[in-house]
């Protein structure tokens, strides 16, 4: 089975990479943000970059939770496995989440300092975390977990502490720092843009280190993740988009085209999403040391019925989900300017 065969599972496979893809994008310069938050110094320069992702964060966290939501409907033991197996790490994920979205609410309530550099440092540290625990999970799914013959997840909390899901992790985060950083270049101006005009190319420099050490260990640690690749080179053109994605990040950087940038970047957190999907692709979680256990989009998969009548409803409301967000990008562009209605 590949691509070619599209089916209703192969569909949802697709489907689901690409809700997972639209969250990487949209709250990965969210989180990127949040990891220079502390960087910048002084109240005012801080709203300013609070209030870039303002408008718009809690609406890219939708496409998590719609990912979320699809992996239950369209795959049901994969969302029982990882959410049962992964429990600890998904909860303090939680955490992470809740305290980074009551940051932002709540940091410009009281003008106390004391109160404010709480709620930053909750900011910064729910962003980071946030980051960190989504790689672990994603090179935990990559790399394969043990799983007995029922599907069950047979590790511990410190079976997902491994050297590549970490370093799919410390990747993450560079991949959301660059992002983030050309994100704020958009929309900020003045003192804080030239900051910002400084730490981008070393985000963008930090990301390309931890990305190639990352390949040389999906290479010795997660070599099944290339063998389709290998066994049909021209999917290698991929692989070419992304450097050249990345390539064009740091050229566009350096001839202060902010707005080609950040669509590099788009262009390269997407095409990395899509090099790991078909290189996992049948499989949703791969069984290790025992493949025959994996869950697959055949033997992980609701009825066909089920996703046909979800597919539907995806082909209804996805659109939906794609105007509301192209509307309010449209609504708030421009560069911040703080009021009395910013955070």
């Amino acid at each position: 089975m590949d691509f070619g065969t599209l089916d209703l599972n192969t569909t949802w496979f697709i489907l689901i990479a690409v809700l997972f893809a639209g969250y990487a994008v949209l709250d990965g310069f969210d989180l990127g943000v949040g990891a220079l938050h502390l960087f910048v110094k002084g109240d005012n320069e801080r709203r300013i970059l609070l209030n870039t992702i303002g408008p718009v964060w809690d609406g890219n966290e939708v496409w998590l939770v719609t990912g979320g939501g699809a992996l239950f409907a369209a795959f049901p033991n994969v969302y029982a496995t990882v959410f049962s197996g992964f429990y600890l790490a998904l909860v303090l994920l939680l955490v992470s989440l809740i305290f980074r979205a009551v940051a932002i609410e709540f940091r410009s309530k009281r003008e106390s300092k004391l109160w404010r550099c709480v709620w930053d440092t909750s900011f910064s540290l729910g962003s980071l975390l946030s980051g960190l625990l989504l790689g672990v999970a994603f090179g935990n799914v990559a790399v394969g977990i043990p799983l007995d013959a029922r599907g069950e997840f047979t590790g511990s909390f410190w079976t997902l502490l491994r050297p590549y899901p970490i370093m799919v992790g410390i990747t993450s985060i560079a991949l959301f720092t660059m992002h983030g950083s050309i994100y704020a270049l958009l929309k900020t101006n003045g003192t804080v843009h030239e900051k910002l005009r400084g730490w981008a190319p070393k985000a963008i420099g930090g990301f390309v280190v931890c990305y190639a050490l990352l390949t040389v260990a999906t290479f010795i640690w997660a070599p099944h993740l290339v063998e389709r690749f290998r066994s049909k080179p021209w999917l290698f053109c991929l692989a070419v988009v992304n450097l050249l994605a990345i390539a064009n990040v740091v050229r566009e950087i350096g001839r202060r085209r902010d707005w080609q940038a950040f669509l590099s970047s788009c262009v390269a957190v997407i095409m990395l999403l899509a090099i790991c999907a078909i290189g996992m692709y049948p499989n949703l979680v791969l069984s290790v040391p025992n493949p025959e256990h994996s869950l697959t989009i055949r033997n992980a998969a609701s009825s066909q019925k089920t996703l046909g009548v979800m597919l539907t409803i995806a082909l209804i409301g996805m659109p939906l989900v794609i105007g509301y967000t192209s509307s309010i990008y449209y609504i708030f562009r421009g560069k911040v300017k703080l009021d009395r209605a910013s955070y």
